[in-house]
């Protein structure tokens, strides 16, 4: 009951107040969902550019899904360098992209019509897939209800208080999944992300500009003058 009330109202706000600001994402065509999860491996401790640029690099040498899996370590870990981390990387694609393998090319079909607590879980089982990138899969990959939870969702959430103090993000894939109306997941995390990278910065954020400073608990924290 609890969550229900609080989604009503501040949630609510800061959602329609975010939507006001940046407008109302639209949802672009589903994209095939082993992609995102390659593209979501990808993306871990890096920046959209440089995940970009592994994900071309690996498509444009390889060409199927299959012959990633299939190729030699060495071979998509020197594809996928401009990501970073890719030692690491590239097993846990090929790895991944092995699980995913039915009989026929690797597909997450299995797992599309399974109770969501369940796909999550069979997703969170994959090698180096947790919470945000089995919840990025689920809601961009194969529409289903999850709130991907990034480090500028979590910083945003977090100065605004919308979750506890301190509260890891991992936990607070399950606190604004909660506490958000589910229709609200896919326009709100972009939002909230599109917010995080030119207003709610984690280095000199600017709180001056921001027009939800006055719900802010950062910001008022930060306007305090010191004690002398």
């Amino acid at each position: 009951m609890m969550n229900q009330q609080v989604a009503s109202s501040r949630y609510d706000v800061v959602y329609q107040e975010l939507s006001g600001l940046y407008g109302e994402p639209s949802r672009h065509p589903q994209q095939p969902p082993v992609e995102v999860l390659v593209s979501a491996i990808l993306s871990q401790n890096t920046n959209d550019a440089n995940r970009d640029a592994a994900f071309d690099r690996l498509r444009s040498r390889f060409g199927t899904w299959e012959a990633v899996r299939d190729a030699p370590t060495a071979e998509v870990v020197e594809a996928i360098r401009p990501a970073g981390l890719a030692n690491q990387k590239g097993p846990r694609i090929q790895n991944a992209l092995r699980a995913l393998d039915h009989g026929g090319s690797p597909s997450l079909d299995l797992i599309a019509s399974m109770p969501l607590e369940q796909a999550r879980e069979w997703l969170m089982a994959l090698p180096g897939v947790g919470p945000k990138t089995a919840a990025i899969v689920l809601l961009f990959g194969l529409g289903r209800p999850a709130f991907p939870v990034d480090t500028h969702v979590h910083r945003v959430t977090r100065r605004l208080g919308l979750i506890p103090k301190g509260t890891s993000a991992e936990k607070a894939h399950v606190v604004l999944e909660q506490a958000v109306r589910p229709e609200h997941y896919y326009a709100f995390h972009l939002n909230l992300i599109r917010h995080g990278r030119r207003v709610c910065r984690a280095r000199r954020p600017l709180c001056h500009e921001c027009q939800l400073r006055s719900r802010c608990d950062f910001c008022r924290q930060a306007a305090r003058p010191e004690a002398g």
